[in-house]
């Protein structure tokens, strides 16, 4: 999965590290959307936003049926201040990159998060960003 730079403004660079629940949009197979509130980090360094959870998942499920064309997008909101995170997605269980995404999800949320037996992690190559108020 290609990586670039995100440039962002300094608030909504800010916003982004806030401790806060998103809701992440998949497909489903027959092209219904899933919305489901997850915890995020995102990178702007390299333009990637980790999300783990259960290879079992609807949503991990959804980004492995798109194939290598899926997208998603992910969106912070906080009152009438919002971020949406739009990019390829991609569902990985590389033990390396999985040792990244809790890293980073336990310096946002200063917990670790679940760690099932099939956890996974969907990362976003972000190439469009959307923001309001920010």
């Amino acid at each position: 999965m290609s990586q670039a730079t995100i440039e962002l403004p300094a608030a909504t660079r800010a916003f982004l590290t806030r401790p806060h629940t998103a809701t992440l949009t998949t497909l489903r197979p027959d092209g219904t959307p899933h919305v489901t509130p997850v915890c995020f980090t995102f990178d702007a360094a390299t333009g990637l936003v980790r999300v783990t959870t259960r290879a079992g998942a609807r949503k991990a499920r959804n980004v492995v049926a798109g194939g290598p064309t899926a997208r998603v997008a992910l969106c912070q909101a906080d009152g009438f201040r919002w971020v949406t995170l739009e990019g390829r997605a991609a569902v990985t269980d590389d033990p390396a990159r999985l040792a990244e995404a809790v890293r980073r999800y336990t310096v946002r949320y200063r917990a670790a998060p679940p760690a099932p037996l099939d956890l996974v992690v969907v990362e976003i190559a972000v190439d469009r960003v959307l923001s309001l108020n920010l």
